[in-house]
Parts: structure tokens; C-alpha cells; sequence
């Protein structure tokens, strides 16, 4: 029996198959970019919010800092984005990325990253409002630098919890507890916000560190807005609930039910539930 072989160029085949792995590349990138105008409004900010092909912009200066929303309301479902935030000295300035209905009984389920001196770690600041009453704010250090690349911010709001999740990994649980008279937000539809704006008479170790207005502007990104609108089956699974054990133990740095100052009578009903 005789074979017959095929000879390739090799520097020809090494060209051909770089130039498909590119195109493979280009192909998943589009297929994950966001279009920014069809999603979002920039609502304020006088020019310094802006949408620059797949990539969304929020600048703060002195004069003012700039904010968008969603154009549709949604009624649980799994929402992530990733956000790079602002570089060096961003002390002073808190980037918030939340949902939130409207009017005094809102509901509001809140990322905000308060903003740090030049070395020092952003602390990542959580609450959930329900019916207009929030004061259930959680506290963490990140453990990375959220500056140097973007990394995905998720909430997943569902009938029975809100889970925050950062790079997948579960840093907060909010449990309905409403069978011991907790209310739990799942009546109202919820737009998806973000904003940069200056905050230093409380963001950097209790307005101690103001804002160095000399570093502005100041500039977060955002890209890759994914949403799952409807009702999705999302838990903590053993290995999410490893990770959330783990993230509580080494980076929670406040959490509102230990706090025995702000609620000397006693804790809210739901901080007497395992988590």
C-alpha cells in the first residue's frame, strides 16, 4: 500500500493559523461587547459621561461628576458589569453602581466603592434598601487591585435572596426573611445606575482624606453590561459558600450586625439568623 504525504510551508501554516486564532478572538470580543447606547442613558454630567465603541466612561472634576441609568426597569434576574475604577489617588470620590426603584419607599440594592489614598486599598461598600429604610451596610477590602483591569460586579436578585458577587465569587448573601418580619425587596421594578461624584466629607476614613482635586479628572470604565431579566435559580452551592466564608472572614472590615453603637437595644431581626 502506498501513502502519499502533504507538505506545508510551515511559516505559511504558522501565518494561516494566527491569523484564524485572531479572528476567533475578534469574534468572541464582539460577541461580548456591550452596546452602550442601546442599554443606557447618560442622564448627567454635562459631557463627561461617555460611550466610546464598547466601553462606557464615568469623569469627576471639580465642577461635576456624571452618572447613567438603564433605559429598561428590571424585575429580578442576574445583572453583571465590569468596571475598572478610578487609578492613584481617587480619595474623595465614591463609584456607585446599584439598582433602585423610585420615590420615598424605594428599594435599592447597592455596590459603592469609596475611593483611597495613593497605596492603601479600596473599601467596597454594600447595603439593601427595602421600602425606603436601608441601614444594612456591609463593608469590605478588596483583594485585588480593581484599578489595574476590569473585573465583574453581579447582582443576582431573585424571589428568595440578593447575592453580590465579585469575579463569581459570593461576598454578601441577603436572604427573604420576611417569615420573621424582615421586608424584603421584590415588589418593584429596579433601573440599573452608576455614578462618579465627589464624596469626601464621609467616603475616605470618615471624610478624614478629602478629595486632591490637582489628580482630576477622575475616570472609571465600564464594559461587558450583561442581564438575565428574568427569574433565574441562582444559591450558594458548597463551593460559593466556601468562598463567601472565606471573603467574610478576611475582608469584611464593617458589618452592620455587629454593630452593638448603632443598635444598642438589639440587632435586626435577621442578624440573629445563621448565615
Amino acid at each position: 500500500m502506498a501513502f502519499s504525504y502533504i507538505s506545508f510551508d510551515s511559516q505559511k501554516t504558522r501565518l494561516f493559523l494566527t491569523f484564524t486564532f485572531q479572528l476567533l478572538l475578534l469574534f468572541v470580543h464582539q460577541s461580548r461587547a456591550t452596546n452602550f447606547n442601546k442599554h443606557f442613558d447618560i442622564t448627567w454630567g454635562g459631557g463627561r459621561g461617555k460611550i466610546i465603541g464598547d466601553v462606557l466612561t464615568l469623569s469627576l472634576d471639580r465642577v461635576s461628576g456624571s452618572g447613567f441609568q438603564s433605559k429598561k426597569e428590571y424585575h429580578f434576574g442576574r445583572i453583571d458589569m465590569q468596571i475598572k475604577l478610578v487609578p492613584g489617588n481617587s480619595a474623595g470620590t465614591v463609584t456607585a453602581y446599584y439598582l433602585s426603584s423610585q420615590g420615598p419607599t424605594h428599594d435599592e440594592i447597592d455596590f459603592e466603592f469609596l475611593g483611597n489614598s495613593t497605596g492603601e486599598p479600596y473599601t467596597l461598600h454594600t447595603n439593601v434598601y427595602t421600602q425606603g429604610k436601608g441601614e444594612r451596610e456591609q463593608q469590605f477590602r478588596m483583594w485585588f487591585d480593581p484599578t489595574s483591569k476590569f473585573h465583574t460586579y453581579s447582582i443576582v436578585w431573585t424571589p428568595q435572596t440578593i447575592i453580590f458577587l465579585v469575579d463569581e465569587t459570593p461576598i454578601r448573601e441577603f436572604k427573604n426573611m420576611e417569615s420573621i418580619g424582615v421586608p424584603f425587596p421584590k415588589h418593584q421594578r429596579m433601573r440599573l445606575y452608576s455614578s462618579l461624584w465627589n464624596a469626601d466629607e464621609w467616603a475616605t476614613r470618615g471624610g478624614l482624606v478629602k478629595t486632591d482635586w490637582t489628580q482630576s479628572p477622575f475616570t472609571a470604565s465600564y464594559r461587558n453590561f450583561g442581564v438575565k431579566a428574568r427569574s433565574v435559580l441562582f444559591g450558594l452551592d458548597s463551593t460559593r459558600d466556601q468562598k463567601l466564608k472565606w471573603v467574610r472572614e478576611n475582608h469584611m472590615i464593617y458589618n452592620y450586625c455587629t454593630d452593638t453603637k448603632r443598635f444598642p437595644r438589639g440587632f435586626p431581626p435577621e442578624c440573629t439568623v445563621k448565615v
